[in-house]
Parts: C-alpha cells; structure tokens; sequence
C-alpha cells in the first residue's frame, strides 16, 4: 500500500486543502482525494508542484508500507 503524507506536510506548514489548490494550481478534488488518500492515481506533474510546495522529495510525500 502507498500511504501519501500529503495531510502531514499540510499540518505542518498549517495550510489547508485550499491552500494548497491556491499555491499548485491543483484542482481542489485533486489535493481532497490526495489529502484523504483515497486518490487511485497520481500525474507526475501533481507530485512535481507538491514537492515544489512543501520543499521535499517523492520519497518523502508517499511512502510504500506492508
């Protein structure tokens, strides 16, 4: 399973789902669906502006757990 830890980085940063539509151009179903980790795929170009955002890498924004 990949976990997406989107909603972390979020918190972190304290923004909200808004937010992140705003500052990436996402749509605002995008970062919902990422955000609750019901998304069934993800565009390369989607993870490229989230890494952009939240100043990280791929590995840091999704995760592969057992």
């Amino acid at each position: 399973m990949i976990r997406c830890n989107l909603a972390r980085y979020m918190g972190e940063s304290k923004m909200n789902i808004a937010d992140v539509a705003r500052e990436t151009g996402l749509h605002r179903n995008t970062v919902t669906l990422l955000y609750r980790e019901t998304a069934q795929q993800v565009e390369l170009e989607t993870i490229d502006k989230l890494c952009e955002l939240f100043d990280c890498q791929v590995g840091d924004l999704f995760e592969r757990t057992a």
